[in-house]
């Protein structure tokens, strides 16, 4: 399992485009967005699972470097027969891993209440079946349940000269919790996690970040942060996860 190093700004959507121009020079756009002549850009929307107890959002909250969660997630917007990703994430101190499967959305629901992976497409390898395998495993044992629905812009990029670095500007991010799966590609009831930044993040194998990188990052004055599209939807509504808890 190859594990890669993620580091994540809060940046205000002022700086976008003068950002943009900055890191263009090193940068070439994902092939699997969408183009037109200034960015590439698709919509990514995940359903997060989480225990009754809240266990991935209470290891998040409390700082604990090794962690999981389990999400679906698709892209842009519905239609009969649209795939979408049984993934699990894992967090292992400042480095992540991930481990998904693809699978016919409409028939997910019954994935998830048989446990049993049919309609998986033909792309799909024997380390993505065993990998769906052990989403449902986890799933099932942990007695998951969906939690909190994010959507939001993504502008993907790949690094020029070093095809492992990714680049994205996630903008105009966007909530809902406690969804039903049927809600994966809802456009409405969302509310704006944080409406006037969006979230730079920066991926990369090696151990240290691309010196271009670190450039730019000191030249915006940007800092890190942990941060979590996930949790933040619940800071902004406001609802302790303590309240939740069943």
């Amino acid at each position: 399992m190859k594990l890669r190093y993620e580091r994540k700004y809060l940046v205000k959507n002022e700086l976008l485009e003068p950002m943009r121009k900055r890191f263009m020079p090193f940068l070439v756009p994902d092939l699997n967005a969408g183009q037109t002549e200034l960015k590439s850009e698709y919509i990514v929307r995940s359903i997060y699972f989480d225990t009754p107890h809240f266990d991935s959002l209470s290891d998040k909250t409390e700082g604990l470097e090794n962690r999981m969660k389990l999400r679906i997630r698709g892209y842009n917007n519905y239609f009969v027969g649209c795939e979408v990703y049984l993934e699990i994430k894992r967090k292992y101190g400042n480095r992540i891993a991930k481990k998904r499967t693809i699978t016919s959305y409409d028939f997910l629901e019954s994935t998830l209440e048989t446990g049993e992976l049919k309609r998986l497409n033909s792309k799909s390898s024997d380390i993505m079946k065993d990998n769906g395998a052990r989403f449902l495993f986890h799933f099932h044992r942990e007695a998951q349940r969906p939690v909190n629905l994010v959507v939001y812009d993504r502008e993907p990029y790949h690094g020029k000269f070093d095809s492992g670095v990714r680049i994205t500007f996630d903008k105009n991010i966007r909530a809902a919790l406690f969804p039903h799966i049927s809600e994966l590609f809802n456009n409405n009831d969302l509310s704006y996690i944080w409406k006037d930044a969006f979230i730079l993040e920066i991926k990369y194998f090696e151990d240290i970040m691309p010196s271009w990188c670190k450039t730019v990052i000191q030249e915006f004055e940007l800092k890190q942060e942990a941060l979590s599209k996930y949790a933040s939807a619940f800071l902004h509504t406001g609802i302790s996860i303590y309240n939740q808890k069943m």
